[in-house]
């Protein structure tokens, strides 16, 4: 097949879960003899033509100039960029700012879209904002062949709200098997002695209620939050939690081994995030050694089952604070076994090309 991902800022990942999906997908299907072309933004640090055999097309992304509206300028540049070379299929990876065209998509591929999470429950939009995704969600529907959802919750969501079926295919994760204390030292921080929270900071992620409970912990030990913190809630909640000394804003770190080892010896992971379908980070967490207390929702539910402590609210985090890791191996092996069997990227990725093949297959029959 000849496939073209859009809907990124490119490859190799420097970005968010999208961009690592298309990494890991595209480096796959070029193994398996497809031609893969990945659009990238025009600013992104690649600026080869040609990554692991995966094609580069770079497009004109103004978003650094003029911001948010420059998503839709780069997204019309990939589109029509796609209508001059003939693809097979075109995978979409997301539809927020890319739906408003969808009609100038060609007309020969199968388009197959993943329809990411409900990004119009989130906190941090304002009402017009939300109104627009919801009809950016509609017409990525009307203008997809085929659709894929990243969790059971998602798949769902689709065929009650809309009647349409969808393939489910999570993301993918690596087991984490070479942890390296002296990382730790970075950090000041000893194994097992401490907790962590890696997130956005968004109001949708939790990371006040969790925070609300973790003040009342009675030996303080050191709570990590990472995460970019230069928004006006992180400035809220660096405000509200300045006089407790165990609570560390550590900003965003995007060393991925470095980020790996602070989940492997950490004592608790909290995870806190309450919308969208299956969370990279979550998935990284359970490749990586970590006893997880989530927040309970189907979401997080739906990846983790029986293998975690689950919060509604404050008190509940204030309960958890008395479990300690290894009382829970059992909750670690079993999710360590999910990765190995369900969620690492090779088994995610062949789902991908079989169901690419499928539709392609679906289309042509018609």
């Amino acid at each position: 097949m000849k496939i073209a991902i859009i809907g990124t800022r490119g490859i190799p990942n420097n970005h968010g879960g999208f961009e690592q999906c298309a990494e890991y997908l595209s480096k796959y299907l070029v193994s398996k003899d497809h031609e893969v072309f990945v659009y990238n933004s025009h600013i992104h640090p690649y600026q080869e033509k040609v990554w692991n055999g995966v094609n580069i097309v770079h497009c004109i992304d103004p978003e650094d100039r003029i911001g948010t509206p420059g998503q839709f300028i780069y997204d019309l540049y990939c589109i029509m960029d796609t209508r001059k070379r003939n693809f097979d299929v075109i995978l979409q990876l997301g539809y927020t700012s890319s739906s408003i065209w969808g009609w100038l998509l060609p007309k020969k591929p199968v388009i197959v879209t993943n329809m990411d999470g409900l990004e119009w429950k989130r906190s941090k939009y304002s009402k017009p904002v939300k109104g627009f995704l919801k009809i950016a969600e509609r017409l990525a529907i009307k203008t997809s062949d085929f659709l894929v959802s990243d969790s059971i919750g998602i798949k769902e969501y689709l065929k009650e709200k809309y009647n349409k079926n969808s393939e489910y295919i999570a993301y993918g994760a690596e087991l984490f098997e070479k942890p390296d204390i002296k990382i730790l030292k970075k950090y000041d921080v000893e194994k097992y002695e401490y907790d962590i929270l890696i997130a956005r900071l968004e109001p949708e992620n939790n990371i006040e209620v969790i925070l609300d409970g973790i003040v009342h912990q009675k030996n303080k030990s050191p709570f990590l939050v990472i995460g970019k913190h230069e928004t006006k809630f992180g400035e809220y909640l660096k405000d509200k939690f300045k006089s407790n000394k165990n609570v560390r804003f550590l900003g965003g770190i995007y060393n991925l081994n470095y980020l790996n080892n602070l989940r492997y010896y950490s004592n608790r992971y909290f995870h806190g995030h309450s919308v969208g379908g299956t969370n990279p980070s979550l998935l990284e967490a359970m490749a990586s050694n970590c006893f997880i207390i989530a927040n309970d929702n189907k979401f997080n539910k739906g990846v983790l089952g029986d293998d975690a402590l689950y919060f509604k609210n404050s008190e509940d985090i204030v309960n958890c604070l008395e479990r300690q890791k290894e009382k829970y191996s059992s909750f670690i092996g079993n999710n360590l076994k999910k990765i190995k069997q369900e969620l690492n990227w090779d088994h995610i990725n062949n789902k991908y090309e079989e169901y690419l093949q499928k539709c392609l297959t679906s289309k042509l029959g018609k």
